[in-house]
Order: structure tokens, then sequence, then C-alpha cells
């Protein structure tokens, strides 16, 4: 991927469409309780992954899943993840009014970064991408955004969850 046109690896092992979500701790920003995404099964997982909620380009993405993911059925749990601390996703969710979605940290180690590959050699953020996975704990759709500083496809993202949830 590149950032402003400069190249960074990504590091880790890269899941891939039809792969099981691997097992890796996350923090839900809301609780502070370990969260392991592999475990989470009977819903559509719609993960929002961004290098750092504060910034433009992240906040963004974080409002259209917020504002624009409503129309998703219930039964797609809408998240989003980076390697902001939980105290910054609290801060942010509260600030910009989109408490209907979950956040999840990766700040301590940057596990989940490492087990799906997303973790940016440079800066060790998580490369802005999308991942949804099906009731059954299946990756059926990833878009990694080869330009960190543009937003991905979100509509058809979206598309993806809608019909995973019919």
């Amino acid at each position: 991927v590149t950032r402003k046109g400069n190249s960074t690896n990504l590091l880790g092992n890269a899941i891939s469409i039809g792969s099981t979500m691997p097992s890796v701790e996350l923090v839900d920003s809301g609780t502070m309780k370990s969260v392991d995404l592999s475990q989470e099964k009977g819903k559509i997982l719609f993960l929002s992954i961004v290098p750092s909620i504060d910034t433009k380009v992240c906040e963004e993405q974080t409002h259209y899943l917020g504002e624009k993911g409503d129309h998703l059925p219930p039964n797609v749990e809408r998240i989003t993840i980076s390697r902001d601390t939980p105290f910054a996703h609290r801060r942010f969710a509260e600030e910009a009014k989109l408490t209907d979605i979950r956040y999840l940290s990766d700040y301590r180690e940057g596990r989940f970064g490492l087990a799906t590959g997303l973790l940016t050699e440079d800066l060790r953020l998580l490369a802005r991408s999308i991942i949804i996975i099906d009731q059954t704990g299946i990756v059926r759709y990833i878009q990694v955004v080869p330009e960190q500083t543009h937003l991905p496809d979100m509509e058809k993202a979206f598309a993806s969850a809608n019909s995973l949830a019919k």
C-alpha cells in the first residue's frame, strides 16, 4: 500500500476470502474487555479498519459507516478497528455522536494487524480496509485500500453485507 504516494509494506499473514477470521484479542473500547472476533458467530461483522480515528480520512470513513450504514439489516454489526487507545475511541464516538458503532482497539501489540496482514511496517498502524465476515466466521469480502489517504468503496461493502444478510 501507499500513503501519499510512498510505499509501505504490510506485515503479518494476509487473510483471504473464504478463510476463517484468525483468533486474536482486541479490546472493546466501550467495556475495556477482551474480544475475539473469531468467536462471534450468528451475525455478520462489518469491519471498518482505519489507521487512526483522529485523522480526516479515518473520521470520514467512520462517519460514513455510522451515518450511511444505518440502512444495513439488524444482523449486521458495524465495527471500527484501529490501533488507537480505547479512550480515544470513546472520545471520538461521543464527540461525533456515533455511539451505535462498536469500537475495537488493537493498541496493545498490533496482534490483529499481524494476524490479518494489515499492520503497516512504517508507522505500525493498520492499513485502511474493509472486511466482512459471515454468520459462521468466514471472511466473505475484503478491500485493502491501495492508497491509504483514499476511502474504501463503502457502497460496494454495504452491498456485500446486504447480500449476506438475505
